[in-house]
């Protein structure tokens, strides 16, 4: 049977949303049904700029008469600032959760183990915190939103073994995963450009809210010309914002976050042409050895590339 893992995932933290304009609040602004979030269903959603552009992907979780909202760590209080700017008259409040942390579970049994089924979203309480299976697919395992002093306890108690973020990063860079800034270059691409569509973090059928104009109008005329995706690396990882190239020297995109498997092989997220990708041959970095090979995942939907830019 394939080990039960889990980690405090230190590079994300949480805001709390609480008053009885919340869910409305956050309805007007998020790309996913705010609505739908409930004590038994989570959700995966993004924060746009008015232009469209991708500044947070978040995780939405029901507390009590709360909302837990995950995102960066680092960027959090960026994101408090910004959603705050929208309060107006409406009745909530907004801060930092202190004393939470934000896990990762994953493996064979994970939903068992929480005791859910294995549907994207679906969510408990758990002691005085919050699983749920994570709503961009089942196969990424789960999340725990925790009391961080009995975090590790409650991790154990599910019969995990503890084990490094980077055990973390390297199963999200299996599935093709992409989080956070690190992978998403924030404020340069669109939801669809990092594939929150395929993975359950876009409604096009809920309203408005900040940026959905661009996000309607790429969904619907096909004008993506590059995509976020994973890419298996031969030699070593090149620094994130490395310019790729084709065989013949043509622009083919950059890299994002990588992480190095051996002294040779390494996997990765890069904005990748969707025209180098249908070439179907490897690309190179613009300084350095290494050679990177996209993989489409299961989850992703084909593309066609749009026209020239």
């Amino acid at each position: 049977m394939t080990a039960l893992d889990a980690t405090i995932l230190e590079t994300r933290a949480l805001l709390v949303l609480s008053g009885e304009d919340r869910a409305h609040f956050l309805q007007g602004l998020v790309t996913n049904d705010v609505t739908r979030v409930t004590d038994d269903r989570a959700a995966f959603a993004a924060l746009l700029s008015p232009q469209g552009k991708l500044l947070f992907d978040l995780m939405l979780a029901a507390h009590g008469e709360t909302l837990l909202i995950e995102a960066d760590a680092d960027r959090l209080e960026d994101l408090r600032r910004r959603l705050s700017r929208f309060k107006l008259r409406a009745k909530i409040a907004l801060a930092p959760a202190e004393g939470w942390s934000v896990a990762a579970l994953w493996g064979e049994g994970a939903s068992n183990a929480l005791e859910l089924p294995a549907e994207p979203g679906a969510a408990r309480t758990l002691d005085d915190g919050v699983a749920f299976i994570d709503p961009r697919f089942a196969e990424a395992g789960a999340r725990l939103f925790l009391p961080a002093d009995r975090a590790g306890a409650l991790l154990d108690g599910l019969g995990a073994r503890l084990v490094e973020p980077t055990a973390y990063d390297r199963h999200r860079l299996t599935l093709g995963l992409p989080e956070g800034a690190r992978d998403m270059d924030i404020d340069k691409r669109t939801a669809l450009d990092c594939g929150l569509d395929d993975l359950n973090g876009v409604d096009f059928e809920k309203g408005c809210y900040m940026g959905q104009e661009l996000t309607a109008r790429t969904k619907y005329r096909g004008l993506l010309k590059r995509r976020l995706m994973p890419v298996a690396v031969e030699g070593p990882i090149p620094e994130p914002g490395t310019p790729l190239l084709t065989p013949a020297g043509k622009d083919a995109g950059e890299m994002r976050s990588g992480l190095a498997l051996d002294a040779g092989h390494g996997l990765g997220m890069a904005v990748v042409r969707l025209e180098a990708l249908s070439a179907g041959e490897p690309l190179r970095c613009a300084c350095g050895e290494a050679r990177l090979t996209p993989r489409r995942p299961d989850w992703m939907a084909p593309t066609e590339a749009a026209g020239a830019d």
